[in-house]
């Protein structure tokens, strides 16, 4: 009797994959929602970017203003590595995204993996949005010489 106690408590759940999937899709829900925030940020950024260009276009001739044409490439140059920044922090969460879902799928503990990726992910999002904030301060110099 104990034997086929036993038998019944080890036996294999058909609906364990299920679970592991169920599993899966909850873990990587949050990431997600970051990815989307992420996407949002980079618009912004792009948007930002494009409408420097425009000045810096229509400031090209050689009468132009110099110092606001160097203030420009200063947010050309910060602008840009806010997008490569957080392009990165994408790249990092999907990589988050991926190893959870097959760590989740596969039953492996790839704790050792996700955790510094996500730190990275938050590093590299932190950087974006400092360079994002010290493009909004140029750009607030420039507003003042103008006013």
């Amino acid at each position: 009797m104990t034997d086929l106690f036993a038998a019944l408590i080890t036996a294999p759940d058909p609906d364990a994959p299920v679970h592991g999937l169920a599993r899966a899709i909850q873990l990587s829900v949050a990431p997600v929602f970051l990815l989307t925030a992420i996407a949002g940020l980079l618009g912004v950024i792009s948007n930002r970017l494009a409408r420097v260009l425009d000045r810096a276009r229509s400031l090209s001739d050689p009468a132009s203003d110099s110092q606001e044409l160097l203030l420009l490439r200063r947010r050309m140059g910060l602008l840009s590595r806010a997008i490569e920044s957080v392009t990165v922090t994408g790249v990092l969460v999907a990589l988050v995204v991926a190893v959870t879902f097959i760590s989740a799928i596969a039953v492996l503990d790839l704790a050792a993996i996700v955790v510094p990726l996500f730190v990275l992910a938050m590093l590299a999002l932190i950087l974006g949005l400092m360079l994002l904030l010290m493009d909004t301060r140029v750009a607030s110099r420039m507003m003042r010489r103008v006013f």
